[in-house]
Formats: C-alpha cells, structure tokens, sequence
C-alpha cells in the first residue's frame, strides 16, 4: 500500500520500500495560489481510494447572496436569469480533486470530481454540488474523508462538508444527505434549514455511515446504489435515518456540540467526541433519542479524532493531552505514550493487513501503530 500524505500545497507519496516521501507541488486546485479568489482557500484532506489514486479535500469561502437572487448558494445556468460568469465560476472553487501516482512518484491530476448520477447535473463538470438541482452550490469545503475497507461497499469514499456528507464512488458522486433541522423564528411558518458544518465521520463495523455536524448526528444505511443515496425519507426509503438526534445534556438544539469525530466500537456502543464538550458514549433508546454518558477520566475535554478497532478499542485524539487508549471495557483509559505531540490530529486505521495500522498524525508527525 501507498501511504498519501497532505501539507499545503504539496501531496506526498511513501510507497512501498521507500525510505522518505515524493512530493509534488501545485496539482489541480492547489496549482494557484490559496486565497479568497482563487480555486481553494486552503487545502484539507487526502484519502487514498483504488491502487494508485487519492483524493485531495479544500476548502472555498462560503457563497454570498447576489443582487435579485434569493437564496445565498443559488446560481444560475448560462441564458438563465441573474447569469454571470463571475457568479457560475464559483463552482470551480474548493471540493475535491482525485491525482494519480506516476512511474517516477510523482502526483498528476486524475480529475477535479464533478461526475454525478442525476439528469440535472449531466454534462457539467462543475465540481461537487446539489445532485438533485444542480443551481444550489452547498458543498464546497471538504472537511473530513473516509474510505469503506471491507464489506459490500468496499472502495466508496465518503467526504463530509461545510453543508452534508457526499458518497463518491470511482470518479463519480452524488450529494448529499445530512442530519439537519428546521429554525422557526418570530412565528414564521417558514423554517430555515439548519445545516452546520460537518466534521464528524465515521463506518460502523457493519457499514453503517456515522456522521456528525456541529449540532445534530446520525446513523445512515446506505444501500447497495450510488444513485440512491441523496433519496431523503427520513426513516424509510433506500437510505433511511437508522438514529437521528442531539445530545440534549450538552446544549439545546440550537447550539453548537462541536462534534469532530464519530465511531462505532465492537460492543455496539456509539461514541461521539466534542472538539469543547469530550467524549460521549451513545446509545440509541429510539430512533430520534439516545442514552448519552460522558466518559470520565480524560484530561481535557478538546477532543478533535476518535478511532474503534477491530480488538473492540477506542483511540482518542486529545488537542492538548496526545492520544489516549480506551479498553473495550468502556472505563479503563491510559496514554498512549510512544506517539508523540500532543495534538492529534487524525487517526486512520487500515484493518486489511496484517499486523493492523492505526495512522496517528500529531503536532510532532506521523507515527503508525501496529496490532493484532
């Protein structure tokens, strides 16, 4: 396996046997320099996908509202009213680009991902956005990224963004669902969509998708199409709301969780981690309510990554207090203190070989850890 490594504007390539990383500057979105005009504000995230391919998160300015048009992501096509080219060319800004490994280990832009499964998308290679209509450009910063490594979905990648969660399968996606809710304000019958930026990622042992925004969190059963993930019936349907929920011991609906990470651990036991409140374990009473316990014993309640593995543990990525182990037991927690930094940055754990990997970036660098 390769290892795919992200800093800035460089992509990085530790293949097997090699003894440092190649690195290669200014490949699709970050072949201009970041900034508010540019293609990307800053670059994200990297997940490797098939042998040989990656793909690169960044991260674009939210869109603002335009003179005659109503709602702030809206933009409209070419002969359409209220066109602009300045307008239409924010879709090119931030999503997602898939590079590829060349002979020599360098990195070249495979495609900036804009392949979808809808008929209103057909033809527009204009980045990730709305599958259904394609005028609602809403994802455009990607901010975490998960690979599905065994099962029936083995191979999708899963991108969540400042609006939802993305599946994306190859080179083509569709976009997107989200645990949001409806703010009425000042006795409105008109509620505005409450769609926070979504950091939380996470795939349950089984497959289920675990994602989590900065107020509201669920559970999702994807189903065997691509095409069927965006159908949004709430509990039914292809794709159904497994739990949907807030934990209402933290805040009231409308306030942040600051939710930066979700797993499931062996046991069956959720665990959610704030990046203000600490780590929460879950478990699902209902559909739309949870048992919620905070775990005790950390030393800091900033917590930016959490990670289960297959011996039924769970990593917890501190922002201050380095890395932490919690046995399955669900109590017993100690540090982990052959990694070093105490910020922790991401976990990625690669089950499929053997001894199992878990990928620990920290403040001081990359250390891997191996297991039964």
């Amino acid at each position: 396996m390769n290892v795919w490594l992200l800093d800035g504007y460089r992509i990085g390539v530790l293949r097997p046997g090699d003894k440092a990383p190649t690195w290669t500057s200014g490949v699709g979105q970050a072949r201009q320099p970041f900034g508010p005009d540019s293609l990307a504000t800053d670059s994200t995230v990297i997940c490797g996908g098939e042998a040989g391919r990656a793909y690169v998160g960044y991260r674009a300015n939210e869109m603002k509202r335009a003179p005659g048009i109503e709602q702030r992501s809206y933009i409209p096509g070419p002969g359409e009213a209220g066109y602009t080219p300045e307008r239409y060319a924010e879709y090119q800004k931030g999503d997602l680009d898939a590079v590829r490994l060349q002979p020599d280990g360098k990195v070249a832009l495979e495609e900036h991902i804009w392949r979808t499964v809808k008929a209103s998308n057909d033809g527009r290679q204009i980045g990730i956005h709305n599958t259904n209509d394609f005028h609602y450009e809403e994802d455009r910063s990607v901010l975490n990224c998960a690979r599905v490594t065994r099962g029936r979905d083995r191979g999708d990648l899963y991108i969540t963004t400042n609006h939802g969660v993305t599946r994306i399968q190859g080179l083509t996606y569709n976009s997107h669902r989200h645990p949001g809710w409806y703010l009425y304000e000042d006795g409105s019958e008109w509620g505005s969509l409450q769609c926070p930026y979504m950091y939380g990622l996470g795939i349950a042992p089984n497959g289920d998708v675990l994602v989590a925004n900065e107020q509201m969190l669920g559970v999702l059963a994807p189903s065997n199409k691509l095409e069927d993930w965006d159908r949004e019936f709430t509990w039914e349907g292809p794709t159904p709301w497994k739990f949907k929920s807030f934990n209402e011991l933290i805040n009231g609906q409308a306030t942040d969780d600051y939710w930066r990470a979700f797993e499931q651990v062996t046991s069956g036991r959720y665990y959610l981690g704030s990046a203000e409140y600490g780590v929460w374990a879950m478990t699902p009473k209902s559909r739309s309510a949870g048992n919620w316990q905070k775990l005790a014993g950390l030393p800091t309640n900033r917590i930016l990554s959490l990670k289960a593995t297959d011996d039924g543990a769970l990593y917890i990525g501190t922002n201050g207090a380095g890395l932490w182990r919690l046995e399955p037991d669900g109590t017993t927690l100690a540090p982990v203190r052959q990694v070093a930094g105490q910020r922790v940055l991401q976990l990625v754990y690669e089950p499929t070989v053997t001894p199992r990997m878990l990928f620990v970036l920290t403040d001081q660098g990359l250390t891997t850890l191996r297991g039964p």
